[in-house]
Parts: C-alpha cells; sequence; structure tokens
C-alpha cells in the first residue's frame, strides 16, 4: 500500500481499551476485582495506552478496583480511566453521585458518555435538546476543571448523525467548548456500514479540525473492525475496542486483531508495536480470566490462525510459507501448525513428522497416509490429537509401544440410597511382564484411569505427575436408532514441565475408545516426553 492510499502510515494511535468496563458486560463474563488488577497489569504492560477500568458509579465492585489501584504506577506510563455518564437532569455537577464516583476514583482520565441521538434524548432522557447540550457541557466543564483529561464519548453518535446531523454536532461542539481533549464517536448499536462512519467522520474533522476524534464500535453487524478502520482512515486517532471481541451482545471491536492490523498491515505506530509478538500470549491470558475458551478460529491469535490442511496448502507452505500465509506467525506470537486428516497428502505427513523430529523419506509416507485415511474413516480424528498420530508414526516404523494392554473390564454398581460406584480391571503387559490390578473410579471412565495407572506406574514411577486435563465425548453417525453408533473420544493430558499433549480413540463402544485414547497418552509420554 503506497502512501498516498495509506493515511495512516507513521501515525500514532491511541489505544482505549475497554475490556474491564464494556468487555465485562458480555454475557458469561465477570471480572473480580483481583481479576481487573491482573488483567489492567497486562495489557498496560503490553503496552495499551489507556484502560477503562469501569464505571464506579454503577456498582461497588468497581469502586473497590480503582480503590485498589490508588497510588498503583502502571507499566510503561499506561493511564487508567474511569467511566460514567453526564449529570442527572434534575442535577448540577457537584451534586450528581456519578460524577462524585468519577472523582473519587481519582484516575488521570475520566471518559464521560453522553446522548448524540434525538431518538435517545426524547425517549431515554426524556429531557429537551437544550438540555442534553446543557448536560454535556457542564458535566466535561466540571471534570476538566477538576484538572483530569476528559474524553468524551459521543454514544450513537452515528445513528443520530443520520437522523439529525446538526444536534450530533451540536452535542460535540458542546463537549469541546467545555474542554473535551478527545471526542469518540460511537456505533454504539452496531448498525452502520462503513462508507456511512467514513462519511460522517470526516463531516466531524471538517467542523472540528481541533479536536482530536476516536472511534467505538459494536459488532452486531459484524463489521465492528471494518468500521473502526474507516473512521482511522478518515482522520480519527483514538482508537477504543476490547481484547478478544467481548462486550455487550455481540461484542466490540477485537483489539487483538485491530492492533496487528494496523501495525503490521498499514505501518501505523503504536505503543505495543514492539511488543505484537506476545499479542497470542496477552489474547488467551484475557480469556482464561474471564473464563472463556480461546477462540481457535480468531485472526492472528487462534490456534488455527496459522494451521495448515489441504495437501496443496502444505506442500506449498513448506517451500514457501508466503503462499498461503498473510504475515509471519511468529510476529503474532502465534504458530505454523500442519494437521493431518484424510484430506491430507503426503506433504502434510512429512511436515507433521518433522515437527515431532521425525525424518522420513517421502516414499515412506504412503503406508502411513493410507492408515490415517483408514483410521479417520472409522471415526478417528487426528487433526487434534498430535500425540496419537505421533505413536501411530512409530508404529507403522517398526517401533513398540512401551506397553501393550491385554484385557479391561469395568462396571457399576449401586444401592437402594442411590449411591454409585464404578470399578474397573486391567490387565497390561511390560517387557514380557503381565501385571493384572484393580481400581475404583467416581465413574467408569474414571475408574478406567485409576486402573489403567495403577498397573503403569509399577513400571514407570515417573506418570505419577501427569494427570488427565480433559475429556471428551462425540457420537458420530451410526445406524437411525444409534446402536452402532462410532464413539470418538479425544483426551488432554498433562504435566508440570511437559506441558499438554492430546490423543484419540475410537469405537462403537465408549470405554474401549475412552482406553486407547487413554493409552495413547501415557504412550506418548512415556516415548516422546519422560
Amino acid at each position: 500500500m503506497n502512501r498516498e492510499n495509506n493515511p495512516l502510515r507513521d501515525q500514532r494511535i491511541e489505544i482505549l481499551d475497554t475490556t474491564l468496563r464494556d468487555g465485562a458486560q458480555a454475557e458469561d463474563i465477570s471480572f473480580s476485582v483481583h481479576d481487573k488488577i491482573t488483567a489492567a497489569l497486562l495489557l498496560a504492560d503490553f503496552g495499551v495506552d489507556i484502560i477503562e477500568g469501569g464505571w464506579p458509579g454503577s456498582n461497588p465492585r468497581d469502586a473497590d478496583f480503582f480503590e485498589a489501584m490508588k497510588g498503583r504506577d502502571l507499566p510503561h506510563g499506561a493511564q487508567l480511566a474511569a467511566f460514567g455518564a453526564t449529570r442527572r437532569r434534575d442535577k448540577a455537577p457537584e451534586d450528581d453521585p456519578s460524577l462524585a464516583a468519577l472523582l473519587a476514583a481519582q484516575t488521570p482520565l475520566v471518559t464521560l458518555f453522553g446522548k448524540s441521538w434525538t431518538l435517545h434524548v426524547s425517549d431515554a432522557l426524556g429531557v429537551e435538546p437544550e438540555e442534553n447540550l446543557s448536560m454535556i457541557s457542564d458535566s466535561v466543564a466540571y471534570m476538566a476543571a477538576s484538572g483530569r483529561r476528559v474524553i468524551y464519548d459521543a454514544e450513537h453518535f452515528y445513528d443520530g448523525f443520520f437522523e439529525d446531523g446538526e444536534y450530533a454536532l451540536a452535542t460535540l461542539q458542546a463537549a469541546f467548548d467545555a474542554g473535551a481533549d478527545t471526542l469518540v464517536l460511537a456505533d454504539t448499536n452496531g448498525g452502520r456500514l462503513p462508507e456511512e462512519v467514513e462519511a460522517a467522520t470526516r463531516v466531524v474533522l471538517d467542523r472540528l479540525p481541533r479536536a482530536r476524534v476516536g472511534i467505538h464500535t459494536h459488532n452486531d453487524s459484524g463489521l465492528a473492525i471494518a468500521n473502526s478502520l474507516a473512521a482511522l482512515r478518515s482522520g480519527a486517532r483514538h482508537l477504543q475496542g476490547t481484547f478478544n471481541g467481548y462486550g455487550e451482545r455481540s461484542g466490540n471491536a477485537n483489539l487483538a486483531s485491530l492492533m496487528a492490523i494496523l501495525s503490521l498491515k498499514y505501518g501505523a505506530r503504536l505503543s505495543a508495536e514492539d511488543n505484537l509478538s506476545r499479542l497470542q500470549e496477552v489474547s488467551h491470558a484475557l480469556d482464561e480470566l474471564a473464563n472463556q475458551t480461546p477462540d481457535k478460529r480468531a485472526p492472528f491469535v487462534g490456534d488455527a490462525a496459522f494451521a495448515h490442511k489441504g495437501g496443496v496448502h502444505v506442500s506449498a507452505v513448506v517451500k514457501n510459507p508466503r503462499t498461503y500465509e498473510h504475515v509471519e506467525p511468529q510476529r503474532v506470537g502465534n504458530r505454523r501448525r500442519f494437521l493431518v486428516s484424510d484430506l491430507s497428502g503426503r506433504s502434510n505427513l512429512l511436515a507433521k513428522l518433522s515437527e515431532a523430529g521425525i525424518s522420513i523419506a517421502r516414499e515412506e509416507a504412503g503406508p502411513l497416509l493410507d492408515e490415517v485415511k483408514t483410521l479417520e474413516r472409522a471415526g478417528y480424528a487426528f487433526e487434534g490429537a498430535d500425540a496419537s498420530f505421533y505413536l501411530l508414526a512409530r508404529r507403522l516404523r517398526g517401533a513398540e509401544d512401551p506397553f501393550t494392554v491385554i484385557a479391561f473390564n469395568n462396571w457399576t454398581s449401586g444401592d437402594a440410597h442411590g449411591r454409585w460406584q464404578a470399578e474397573a480391571t486391567i490387565q497390561l503387559q511390560v517387557d514380557g511382564r503381565v501385571i493384572h490390578t484393580a481400581s475404583l473410579g467416581e465413574g467408569p471412565v474414571g475408574a478406567l484411569d485409576n486402573a489403567l495407572r495403577k498397573a503403569l506406574v509399577n513400571f514407570f514411577p515417573q506418570i505419577g505427575d501427569v494427570t488427565l486435563a480433559d475429556y471428551k465425548v462425540r457420537v458420530l453417525e451410526g445406524s437411525s436408532s444409534g446402536t452402532a453408533s462410532v464413539v470418538r473420544v479425544l483426551v488432554e493430558m498433562e504435566h508440570p514441565r511437559a506441558g499438554q499433549w492430546n490423543t484419540v480413540g475410537a469405537s462403537a463402544n465408549v470405554l474401549e475408545a475412552s482406553l486407547k485414547a487413554l493409552s495413547d497418552g501415557y504412550g506418548y509420554f512415556l516415548t516422546a516426553l519422560s
């Protein structure tokens, strides 16, 4: 992109992260005070300019967070902002409890939101248009007089602009004249189009050429990132969003994607530009704090973002990654992955084996490829079970497994009081020696795992630190009655030093499928990790 077509090159974009305020309004997301402190320090260390910590006037938890953060310096000069509304219709600024809570938070910045859309002025606030302008002006002036930098969030600006443009602009003028440092234009309902955002933003900058303008978008039409970029290309230089796109309804603009796009695609200047190699780390850490499973298909940071499955793709990427990758994975802290499935070609297998440190000639890959396709037809799925694929490759090359399961049994018993107990027995062989053990468990799979571990630890005491981290069952297609359905079991195991690994088993019997996956899990640890 040449400079004439790229107005963002070398332009400094200020980032305000509202994960802890707007992001916390998402369904199924709730941050404790400790979570908020951890997240704020993480975001600041990454290089976010402003962290909007919450709305202290709306709930005690946010007030407690700001109290805990008083006197605490954030890394790299990041600043904390408290969020609140303009004064109430019947209150002077000095008597308004929401504004008092903002002052009590003692943050160097405050973000104040007010109404830009006449629909909200009349129907939500129930005030005359001139009174709303006074509410904006009075509130901004009061907060600015306290010595704080005021960022004014013009809620529903774009909807208001396209219904009554002069009034929407008048609300911005009132905030600017009262001392607002930054005017943020919000697509609060997430329904505007990029061309509308671009046109309206240009009008604002023409009308208020001395104002710093920002953008805040929601993703209800799937356009939050596109609309944010449209505003920035039009001259906005302040960007608001949330990591991983958390937010009300369909969420907010995803800063993980936007920061990568701005830095790597547009050449814009960000405080975090030297830390982009930590992007996936930060994204996943925030998912952990929010108790969310990372989106494996998320651009840039998802585990599948640089995963290649089709044989043609893999063959090309091995020769030159640019053939199917738009950026180098390591630039955003991610990694290239090659998937193995019934769609694989020999290039997939060779690349995958190379990742595991196994080198074979291309002609040797044929039998392995045939076996993978046969097993996937029978219900296996190796693309999410690297450890099972590694063991399959070893077996086909003549390597022996560290142990062999000879037989197993499993049953569950109960009594009239509703007390249930599962028991499993297992017989296995190691180096010609046979052992037979039994164990109890809370369920049949737990009992089976306990029996297997009990037997193995006699020969391999190092598995004592291996734990079962996750267990998933999926019923695949079968007869109409379901009795002949194939069951696929995916197991994730972990070790304090060796990390995590995944295995798969498939059978018409869920316990047999489970045993296959569990056996591969321990077998992989013993052959590749211990």
